[in-house]
């Protein structure tokens, strides 16, 4: 099998959907590409070579130039990066690329109409002289395009236009045709540019340098030299060049690059932090976690450019429909310039006029950006409230979701056990009997021990000095306090027989769902205590709003049925209990393939268990806390782990999916009514490009709605 070799260009200039199919079209001709791979939104091509020598890399660098946009060869493993200021300032003319062809154009008519005016006598040629000149950039682009495999190319649209507006007298319109679709062409890159702003700023997030602590004080080394458990120091104003936990200091991090808080978060030793957050006031070090090219930031960008692989229905569908379309158009106007002179004896130059009217009515911009544009703003929107979303496919499949499955532990419940509720036994107080139980808890690790000595210091106690502390394999733990000995652990394994007032209370808490242990004072009891996994504080109401939005929420478990039947009791859901990964799957692709479900079904879940179900859902979604496996398996992450994400990205696709009909109907409508106008003859050229213009521009500024906020 033939080796490829992956590299990468920088690409510029690109604005819509039909930037990016000139470009794969010139690519995938060329011999030694295997593979190609554009992403609009990252500005970058990635392709797979047979031969990467230098010629063969200057040779696609040039091709990419000749059909009009900017190319620049990246280095293997450098960060996907916008260009630098240092780069745009090497330009030598004052004024943005953009306005290059504006300028020329208008430079070529002004020239014209001076000449003109002195010669009056040959102004019809000298006017279409210069309409010719100013239309040569586009003219080459046409010419580079149709021999790049791109024939029926909105520039080849142009060309004609401007041709036989000269051909028949119009050379001034034929002008002003060149200058007005520049005009067009910079503002459709203004507003693409606007557009992908989310997501440019993500990429220069990540800081040049990272401080590594040595034995003989600190280095400076790019992100890129650090290796998992490198100490890094992290000082006020800074940006943390990796992922990984805290493990001197403490400070108030801003993590609102991933997770759109708007406030610092306070961060303490053993806190988890993440590549291109900034620590706000005091210096921290941490350990490295995951490094170059695994952290989070890069999961983001990668996500990113990944993302306009998987197009959403609607976006296929209209590229494939442009595709013909453009050839439609043509014939139409070839038609429309033939068949009156012909058949009726009309006048010649009047319907070419006609003709070309509608050729350039009929260019089809607006409605090739109309779902990218759309698609990019919505993507670039959620990276900012920290939902990540792999294409525009799953950006409107859920927006379609119907029944929404969620796993328990960790989803809809915190995923980790709390205290709620104290049984005291021996007159004593709660405060005391925990206090007690904590100190004993403190020398195992153990969830319920955990959450036992949180709650302890939740209630601000003191506990007591503790003397030969030790654990019991499977009961619990011992230890002296004051010379008595006290354990905690589960009735049944310390022996022990519960009168009626304990058994009846430790009955009760396993009704409820709840895992209760009780205290032994010289081996006798003196209370008890009782642990849950709580729901999370906004599942409720997430469930809820899910509810008002047509989605019907259930629960799959692999708890017991007791344990499912009060949680899903308390959040008013369906449950399915007792379920195994291999369940939990069964069940999901019955949910999917029951007939009374009325649209698609998603999955909600955070662990190694959940990653089948959510690759076989219609969608699948991550919590943003949850495990590798379960992150790469779905479709979507809610980078904050809340559940009101989960309705904010319904919200977002439905809204996304609601000014995609919008566009489409706005580019499909303008040009239906400029067609009918430019065939009868009531608007001319100027008009025409204005209105083909005007219908891109309205469409990608009603796109750039999706960037302003969300309400979730």
């Amino acid at each position: 099998m033939m080796m490829t070799t992956r590299r990468r260009w920088r690409i510029g200039g690109m604005d819509c959907g039909s930037c990016v199919g000139k470009i794969e079209t010139a690519m995938v001709r060329l011999d030694p590409v295997q593979s190609v791979t554009v992403s609009m939104a990252a500005e970058t091509m990635t392709l797979e070579l047979h031969d990467d020598s230098g010629p063969v890399l200057d040779d696609i660098t040039d091709k990419i130039r000749a059909l009009g946009f900017q190319a620049t060869v990246m280095v293997d493993g450098q960060a996907t990066m916008p260009p630098s200021d240092d780069e745009a300032s090497s330009r030598r003319l004052p004024w943005p690329e953009s306005l290059d062809e504006i300028l020329y154009a208008a430079l070529c008519l002004a020239v014209g109409g001076i000449v003109a005016f002195v010669l009056p006598d040959y102004a019809a040629l000298v006017m279409g002289i210069a309409a010719l000149l100013a239309a040569l950039p586009v003219m080459k682009v046409a010419v580079n395009l149709a021999r790049a495999g791109s024939v029926f190319s909105i520039e080849l649209l142009m060309v004609v236009a401007v041709i036989g507006a000269v051909a028949i007298g119009e050379s001034l319109e034929a002008g002003m045709v060149v200058l007005l679709f520049a005009i067009g062409e910079s503002l459709e890159g203004i507003a693409a540019g606007r557009a992908r702003s989310g997501v440019k700023s993500l990429m220069k997030l990540a800081p040049e340098t990272a401080r590594r602590v040595t034995a003989t004080g600190f280095e400076d080394i790019s992100p890129a030299q650090l290796r998992i458990d490198d100490i890094v120091e992290i000082r006020p104003g800074e940006r943390i060049p990796a992922d990984g936990v805290l493990v001197r200091g403490a400070a108030d991090i801003d993590n609102s690059h991933l997770t759109g808080e708007s406030v610092p978060v306070a961060c303490e030793t053993g806190s988890d932090v993440f590549a291109g957050a900034i620590v706000t006031d005091r210096p921290v070090q941490m350990r490295v976690l995951r490094a170059s090219g695994q952290t989070m930031l890069d999961r983001v960008i990668a996500l990113v450019e990944q993302s306009e692989q998987h197009k959403a229905p609607v976006e296929r569908f209209v590229a494939r429909f442009a595709k013909i379309y453009t050839p439609i158009i043509m014939a139409l106007a070839a038609l429309t310039i033939l068949v009156p002179p012909i058949l009726f004896g009309q006048d010649w130059n009047d319907w070419i006029y006609r003709g070309l009217a509608l050729l350039l009515i009929g260019c089809p911009c607006a409605l090739v950006i109309s779902t990218p544009a759309a698609v990019t703003s919505a993507l670039a929107r959620a990276t900012r409230i920290g939902l990540l979303i792999k294409g525009g496919a799953t950006l409107e499949a859920i927006g379609a979701v119907r029944v929404m499955a969620f796993d328990k532990t960790g989803t809809l419940t915190e995923g980790r056990p709390a205290l709620v509720g104290v049984l005291v036994l021996d007159g004593g107080d709660e405060d005391a009997l925990l206090a007690r139980t904590a100190a004993l808890e403190t020398v195992t690790s153990h969830p319920l021990a955990t959450a036992i000595v949180a709650a302890a210091r939740d209630r601000n106690l003191t506990l007591p000095d503790i003397a030969d502390a030790r654990t019991l394999a499977g009961a619990g733990v011992e230890g002296r306090l004051d010379g008595v000995m006290y354990q905690a652990g589960s009735a049944l394994r310390l022996g022990i027989t519960p009168d009626d007032s304990l058994a009846q209370w430790l009955r009760l808490q396993e009704d409820s769902g709840a895992t209760a242990i009780v205290v032994l004072r010289d081996g006798v009891p003196v209370g008890g205590l009782a642990l849950r996994d709580q729901a999370r504080p906004d599942a409720a109401e997430a469930l809820a709003h899910l509810r008002a939005l047509g989605i019907a929420p259930v629960m799959l478990t692999g708890d017991a049925q007791r344990v499912a039947a009060r949680l899903a009791g308390d959040l008013g859901m369906e449950y399915r209990a007792g379920l195994l990964p291999e369940d939990k799957l069964n069940a999901l692709i019955a949910l999917r393939d029951d007939p009374a479900t009325p649209g698609m079904v998603a999955m909600v879940g955070d662990g190694i268990n959940d990653a089948p179900a959510l690759k076989a859902a219609d969608v699948g979604i991550a919590m943003g806390g949850g495990t590798d496996i379960a992150l790469e398996a779905a479709d979507a992450v809610a980078v904050r782990a809340r559940l009101s994400d989960v309705v904010g990205l319904v919200r977002l696709s439905r809204r996304t999916r609601a000014i995609i009909r919008q566009n489409i109907g706005l580019a499909i409508g303008l040009k239906a009514v400029f067609l009918v106008t430019s065939i009868t003859g009531v608007t001319g050229l100027w008009l025409a490009v204005m209105a083909d213009t005007g219908a891109t521009v309205l469409v990608t500024l009603n796109s750039l709605r999706l960037l302003i906020g969300l309400r979730r």
